[in-house]
């Protein structure tokens, strides 16, 4: 076994027992833990089968196969990148309207204290 196949298994098998414990603890949320586990599975596929690490970085059209397990380790972190995007913007968005919400209660509340 070489190194980059070593270092991919460890590192996803690493992966894989941490999202399991955060899971465990209720520090990590489904909603997210199925593209961890997805992509941990995945990743300890094709380091174990280099056969299919083979077949498949030949089908995208790249020439030395562990690249492979780098290029979807790139793509997962992409993928990560834009739901904490959409997330933060949704949360940004729900803190705007709070605070607005807020801003009127408080009004609300000085011209109720004024008319007493």
């Amino acid at each position: 076994m070489d190194v980059t196949r070593l270092v991919a298994l460890l590192l996803s098998g690493s992966i894989l027992t941490l999202v399991i414990w955060l899971i465990r603890e209720g520090r990590l949320r489904e909603k997210y833990s199925l593209l961890w586990l997805c992509t941990s599975l995945i990743i300890i596929a094709l380091a174990v089968s280099r056969r299919l690490l083979e077949t498949v970085a030949i089908a995208v059209g790249i020439y030395y196969p562990p690249s492979l397990l780098f290029l979807l380790g790139m793509l997962f972190l992409l993928l990560v990148n834009i739901g904490f995007s959409v997330t933060l913007s949704r949360l940004t968005q729900s803190t705007h309207k709070l605070a607005q919400e807020v801003a009127l209660l408080k009004k609300e509340l000085e011209d109720h204290k004024k008319c007493d």
